[in-house]
Order: structure tokens, then C-alpha cells, then sequence
């Protein structure tokens, strides 16, 4: 199941890169929350409330706002270069009883015999494509490895996916095999009909970075008019 979190946030005066700077430079985090057809609203919130959410791998989110709860889920959250700090953050708008489409990683629990027997082992699936709810969504589909021995497989149709959470990959297609050395891999398509792995329906849009465009395009006006 998806970590929660509460967040309060405060609407965002400030815009432009320079405002952005100051308020990073006071301890304050700027992102947005967008979706569900309404309104693209500039937040702001302390990074030392945002960042354990993040940190803890908070997924979906009960932010207040003007005195307003919304259900959100965290779509982008950028970092600085060296990967401390927040910077940057936007937020989706969800109904919690919305189906989404999304990508889960696939996480390998334990260790194959095989591969201390001297198999390689080759983990071809890193993450499903599945179908939950927006309360729901589960933080990784653990995939158990302990007995698989060289030469052996596990395909999607192996695995226990979380109660109400459907996987659109291909059942065929292979997750994780411990194989002999040297030998040749086949990777099975990722979805049934695809040449490729299926791509998220509802999160698929980068408002941070268009914000940012939208924010630079606004610093050179202020310049021209100096």
C-alpha cells in the first residue's frame, strides 16, 4: 500500500526563477498542484515538512490548502545536483476512488541459490504496469528469488500481485532468471501487444518543467523592459 502524508501548503505569490531562488534560500520549497481539469495553483510549503514526506516515501498525500483537503499524489519531485534538497516539487490531483495507470518497480526479496552456484542473475523487468486505485497503489511488487536455481525463471504470471491492483505487462514475459554464463538473453515484450512497456495514462505531464520555461520566458520580459 502507497506511504500517506499530510501536507499543509500556502499558495505561491512569488514567480520567476529569482523569486524561486529567495524562497529556497529561506527554507521554502515552490512546486504546483494541477489536475482533474482545474486550475494550475503555485504552491509553496517549508522544505524541512516536505522533505521527510519525500524522504519516507510518501505516495499519495492529504494536502490542505486555504482550508481546503485534497487528495494528491506527488507526480515529480526535483532535487539540487548533489541530490540533498528538494527544489522543486508538483503535485496531482486524484480522486481516491480514480483508477490509475501507472509504474510500480519490482523489488527482489532474498538471495537465488542459483546465482551463488555461479549463474548470472539477469533482472529483465525492473517495473510493472498496473492498474489501481489512487489509494491504493502499492510502493513495489516484491518478487521472492530463494529458490530459483540456474536455468530457471520467474514470468509476471508468477508473481502475488496486492489485492485490487491489475498488471497490464505481457504474463509471459520474464522478471527475473538466473542463467548460465555466457549464455544468450531474451527479453519477452513488456505488454501484451506492445512493442514496448506501456506508459503511465494519468501522471504523464512534466508541469515543472513547463513552469520553469514559463518562468524564464518571464525573467527575459522583466529584462527587456529595463
Amino acid at each position: 500500500m502507497a506511504v500517506t502524508g499530510k501536507l499543509a501548503v500556502k499558495r505561491r505569490i512569488e514567480h520567476g526563477s529569482r523569486e524561486c531562488r529567495r524562497l529556497r534560500d529561506s527554507g521554502f520549497v515552490p512546486g504546483n498542484v494541477y489536475g482533474h481539469k482545474q486550475e494550475t495553483i503555485p504552491l509553496t510549503v517549508a522544505a524541512a515538512e516536505l522533505e521527510p514526506l519525500v524522504r519516507g516515501g510518501a505516495r499519495v498525500l492529504d494536502v490542505e490548502l486555504e482550508g481546503k483537503l485534497e487528495k494528491v499524489l506527488f507526480r515529480e519531485v526535483q532535487w539540487d545536483y548533489l541530490g540533498r534538497q528538494v527544489v522543486h516539487f508538483d503535485l496531482l490531483r486524484v480522486d481516491p476512488n480514480e483508477t490509475l495507470t501507472l509504474e510500480v518497480k519490482v523489488e527482489l526479496k532474498g538471495t537465488a541459490p542459483g546465482a551463488v552456484g555461479g549463474g548470472v542473475l539477469d533482472h529483465t523487468l525492473r517495473t510493472l504496469t498496473v492498474e489501481c486505485l489512487a489509494i491504493q497503489i502499492p510502493d513495489s511488487i516484491p518478487v521472492k528469488i530463494s529458490a530459483l536455481e540456474i536455468g530457471q525463471a520467474l514470468h509476471v504470471r508468477d508473481l502475488e500481485i496486492p489485492p485490487n491492483t491489475k498488471v497490464l505487462n505481457n504474463p509471459d514475459a520474464v522478471v527475473v532468471r538466473v542463467a548460465q554464463p555466457g549464455a544468450e538473453l531474451e527479453i519477452a515484450p513488456a505488454a501484451v501487444g506492445e512493442e514496448g512497456p506501456a506508459q503511465p495514462e494519468v501522471i504523464g505531464r512534466k508541469a515543472a518543467e513547463a513552469e520553469e520555461e514559463g518562468e524564464a520566458e518571464a525573467d527575459k520580459e522583466k529584462e527587456k523592459k529595463k
